[in-house]
C-alpha cells in the first residue's frame, strides 16, 4: 500500500500500536502527525525519521486536555496542509471490579479511551471531510466481549465501537470512513503501564498461549497491517466495521 501525497495523524504515537503505525505510514509516503506524552519517546520518532524527507512531525501533548483537539489538528495543517486519516490509538487500560472501581478510576479510563478519540473526531471532521478521508480507531476485542477484572476498560472500548458505527452512519454523506481495529492480547507496552509487573507480565503472555485459538499473543504488526488497509483506498467501500484481530480470542468464552 501507498500512501504518498497523504497526511495523517497517529495519536498514541510513542509506543505499541501506534508507533509501528506512525512508522508504516511514514515508511508508505504519508506525512505523520506523531502525537504522544513523552517527549523523549517523540524525539527518537522523529530522529528514525529524519532521513525521510521531515515527513513526521511529533507533536508533545495529552490527548485528554480540552485544548489539545486545536492543538492537534492545527499541529497537522500546519505541517501538511490537509488531513486525510486519523488513527485513535492512544489508550490505557487498568484491572478492576463492579465493586472496586473508583470514580477516578472510571473517569479517566473514559478520558483516555472514548472522549478523547470523541474529541479529536469531532475537530478533525471538516478537515477529513475535504478530503474524503478515513478514521481508525484501536478498539479492543473486550469491545465486542465481555471479560471479568477489567470493568471500566470493557465498556469503555465498548463506547468506541458504537462511536465508529454512530459516526460512520453521520460521515458518510460526506465521504469520511470510520472503522475500527479490535486486537486480542498483543505484545506492547500497554499492560506494563498499568502496573504489572515484569513475571506478571511474562504469566500473561503465556496465558494468552492458551486463551487465543492460533495459540500465541499478537505483534503489533499483526493489528498495523489492518488499519492500513483501513486507512487505505483499497477498503474504500467499507466503514462502520469494528473488526477482531485477535487470533481468533472473540470467538471463545471467557476463561
Amino acid at each position: 500500500m501507498t500512501f504518498a501525497n497523504k497526511t495523517a495523524i497517529v495519536t498514541g504515537a510513542t509506543s505499541g500500536i501506534g508507533l509501528q503505525t506512525s512508522r508504516r505510514l511514514v515508511e508508505a509516503g504519508a506525512g505523520v502527525l506523531a502525537v504522544g506524552r513523552s517527549r523523549a519517546a517523540l524525539d527518537e520518532l522523529a530522529a528514525w525519521a529524519g532521513g525521510r524527507d521531515g515527513r513526521l512531525v511529533p507533536l508533545e501533548a495529552d490527548v485528554t486536555l480540552s485544548i489539545s483537539p486545536s492543538r492537534i489538528v492545527a499541529g497537522a495543517l500546519d505541517a501538511f496542509g490537509a488531513i486525510d486519516i486519523l488513527v485513535n490509538a492512544a489508550g490505557i487500560i487498568a484491572s478492576g471490579t463492579v465493586e472496586s472501581t473508583s470514580d477516578a478510576a472510571w473517569d479517566q479510563m473514559f478520558d483516555i479511551n472514548l472522549r478523547a478519540p470523541f474529541r479529536l473526531m469531532r475537530e478533525a471532521a471538516p478537515h477529513l471531510s475535504a478530503r474524503r478521508g478515513a478514521i481508525v480507531n484501536v478498539s479492543s476485542v473486550t469491545g465486542l466481549r465481555s471479560f471479568p477484572g477489567v470493568l471500566a476498560y470493557c465498556v469503555s472500548k465498548a463506547g468506541v465501537d458504537h462511536l465508529t458505527r454512530c459516526a460512520a452512519l453521520e460521515l458518510a454523506p460526506r465521504g469520511v470512513r470510520v472503522n475500527a481495529v479490535n486486537p486480542g492480547v498483543v505484545v506492547t507496552n500497554l499492560h506494563r503501564r498499568s502496573g504489572m509487573a515484569e513475571d506478571q507480565y511474562a504469566s500473561f503472555l503465556e496465558r494468552a498461549r492458551e486463551t487465543h485459538p492460533l495459540g500465541r499473543p499478537g505483534q503489533a504488526d499483526d493489528v498495523v497491517e489492518l488499519i492500513l488497509f483501513l486507512a487505505s483506498e483499497r477498503s474504500g467501500w467499507m466503514t462502520g466495521e469494528t473488526i477482531p484481530v485477535d487470533g481468533g480470542r472473540h470467538l471463545t468464552c471467557a476463561r
